[in-house]
C-alpha cells in the first residue's frame, strides 16, 4: 500500500459550545493539518496522485477556514469546532475535491492518479495536542 502525506497550517478563533472551562471563551489556534492518502498501485509515471492536485484541494479548504471564526462557518455554525469535527470536516472536503478531479488548469497535463483515497487527516492545535480522523 502506497501512502502520500502532505502538511499545511491556518489560523482560525473558536470557542467550544457546552465545554466547562477555559475553552469555552473565544480563543484560536495557529492550527497544523496533515493529509494522507493510499492507495494499492501507481499510476503510468509512478504517481499515486500529483502533489499539485492535492495542494490544491486541501488549498482550497484552508481558503474557507483561515484566519475566521470558525463557529460561524458550516458547518460549525452547528457543529462544536472542536480538533475532531475540523479533522472530520477536512477528510471529507478533501475526499470531495479529489474526487471531482484536478482543477482545469492541471487536467491533461500529467496521467491520471491512481486509485487512492483519504486515509487520514490529522489535525494539530497545538505542538503536543492531536486529533485524527
Amino acid at each position: 500500500m502506497y501512502k502520500l502525506m502532505i502538511r499545511t497550517s491556518f489560523a482560525a478563533a473558536h470557542n467550544l459550545i457546552n465545554y466547562q472551562g477555559d475553552c469555552e471563551n473565544l480563543h484560536g489556534h495557529n492550527y497544523k493539518v496533515r493529509v494522507t492518502l493510499e492507495g494499492p498501485e501507481l499510476n503510468s509515471i509512478g504517481l499515486l496522485c500529483d502533489f499539485k492536485e492535492l495542494k490544491e484541494a486541501l488549498h482550497g479548504v484552508v481558503k474557507k477556514v483561515d484566519h475566521q471564526f470558525l463557529n460561524e462557518l458550516k458547518p460549525f455554525d452547528v457543529l462544536n469546532p472542536s480538533a475532531e469535527n475540523i479533522a472530520k470536516y477536512f477528510f471529507d472536503e478533501v475526499a470531495r475535491a479529489l474526487a471531482a478531479g484536478p482543477p482545469a488548469e492541471l487536467k491533461g497535463i500529467n496521467p491520471p492518479s491512481a486509485p487512492c483515497r483519504v486515509r487520514e487527516v490529522t489535525v494539530w492545535e497545538a505542538d503536543i495536542t492531536t486529533a485524527t480522523y
